[in-house]
């Protein structure tokens, strides 16, 4: 017997138009509209904005197809602006396709960014009774569920509060249980744990692969870490500049994704790099430079050393630099934690220079995230900047090593101990 279809993508295209679409006003738009005409600068607009032709389109999705079946869990994997979050809006019905066929065979909970679906003056307790009246189910039905739903979410202290109140992490766990425990075939997640602590997210590793296995339900699930797709999912499908390039297993497909990453090189100009995770803006990271390298690549024995140039937008008593290191893969292989500087100055620029000593990291491609924390009151870490991936680098075995095994990451992890004792001996 075939397995029951529970989704299709049939050739969907996307489309948008380039540039701001309408004013606000009447007025605003003579006045762009006027300004265009004599080739000035729209006075409603921000410094250096270029005009679009109203003809002048963009495809974020050109003509994907694919089919999802019963308690298939599938990974959407891609770089980003390959239209993976596009795909997952259509498929959630927060938008419609320019054209082509979905076809949705259930109920769907998505969760496609923090606090997606909650009102934020409505308490968790009452966002749950409103997440289950969107997907369709009964007052009686959502009384059942919803101390399992609470307890999953260890928000049970604050679900009463209005979710306002909330931090991101408690946004996740929430919105993450309701999805979660609420009566849907078909569970969309788009990067649900890139905010939470270890522990929770393990949790919801967990949960999603019981949903998946146990409860047969659907899941298609996005995250730029390979190593959650890995635990997850058994098939992957790339996309590439709003297409489908590659459609099966998870591995073949995690090895062409990687391939096809972009290599940062020993320079990076970030002043303009679109952070996405929640920091005060206090500080700004404009370029990363390895210096003394052609080439990102260091040797088993070498020091890494990176100057960072950044400027302070307040004064801060103190802040420490943290770089955390993920193979390729997204698996962690350390953290870095710089000492405090002090008395940093407002609307002052700053190079800091870091070496690394990476000695015991095994052969294999790494990134490295770059975060400036503010430090309270209360030894509090508080994100000022956070750019991740920042840069990526390589680590060779030098010729006749120890260390020039074929190296199992999966298994053995990315880290040898270096300069260990060994004496043997013979005894009677």
């Amino acid at each position: 017997m075939a397995e029951e279809l529970m989704l299709k993508v049939d050739n969907v295209y996307k489309k948008y138009r380039l540039g701001l679409i309408g004013g606000g006003t009447l007025r605003g738009d003579l006045q762009s509209w006027w300004a265009k005409v004599r080739g000035k600068d729209d006075p409603n607009g921000k410094l250096g904005d270029k005009y679009y032709d109203k003809n002048e389109t963009f495809y974020a999705l050109n003509g994907i197809s694919f089919e999802v079946h019963k308690g298939e869990a599938i990974g959407l994997i891609g770089g980003n602006g390959a239209g993976k979050s596009t795909t997952l809006k259509l498929l959630s019905q927060v938008t419609a396709p320019s054209s082509g066929k979905i076809y949705l065979n259930g109920r769907v909970a998505s969760m496609l960014e923090v606090g997606t679906g909650f009102h934020p003056e409505l308490t968790g307790r009452e966002n749950i009774y409103l997440n289950g009246a969107i997907l369709g189910m009964t007052k009686a039905e959502i009384d059942r569920k919803i101390e399992e739903i609470i307890d999953f979410s260890e928000c049970r202290q604050f679900i009463d509060t209005p979710v306002k109140r909330y931090s991101s992490g408690m946004y996740v766990k929430l919105a993450f249980s309701v999805a979660a425990h609420l009566d849907s075939e078909i569970m969309i997640m788009d990067e649900v744990l890139a905010v939470g602590d270890m522990a929770f997210q393990e949790k919801c590793l967990d949960k999603m692969n019981d949903i998946s296995k146990k409860e047969g339900r659907t899941i298609l699930y996005v995250s730029h870490n390979m190593n959650t797709i890995k635990q997850l999912c058994k098939r992957c499908i790339v996309l590439e500049h709003g297409r489908v390039i590659f459609d099966g297993d998870c591995d073949e497909a995690i090895e062409l994704y990687l391939g096809k990453e972009t290599e940062f090189g020993v320079t990076r100009d970030v002043d303009d790099y679109e952070r996405t995770l929640e920091h005060t803006g206090n500080v700004h990271i404009t370029r990363i430079d390895m210096p003394g390298k052609t080439f990102p690549v260091i040797n088993e024995k070498e020091q890494l050393r990176l100057e960072i140039y950044w400027t302070a937008n307040n004064d801060i008593k103190q802040a420490c630099f943290r770089l955390p290191i993920h193979y390729r893969d997204g698996s962690s292989a350390g953290m870095f934690i710089s000492e405090n500087i002090h008395d940093i100055k407002k609307n002052t620029k700053y190079k800091t220079t870091i070496v690394l000593n990476t000695v015991g990291l095994v052969k294999g491609k790494y990134n490295i995230g770059m975060i400036v924390s503010e430090i309270n009151n209360y030894g509090g870490h508080v994100r000022a900047d956070h750019i991740y991936p920042a840069m990526n680098f390589t680590v060779e075995t030098l010729p006749n090593s120890v260390n020039n095994i074929q190296w199992n990451h999966n298994v053995w992890g990315h880290y040898t101990y270096p300069n260990t004792s060994i004496i043997t001996e013979m005894v009677k």
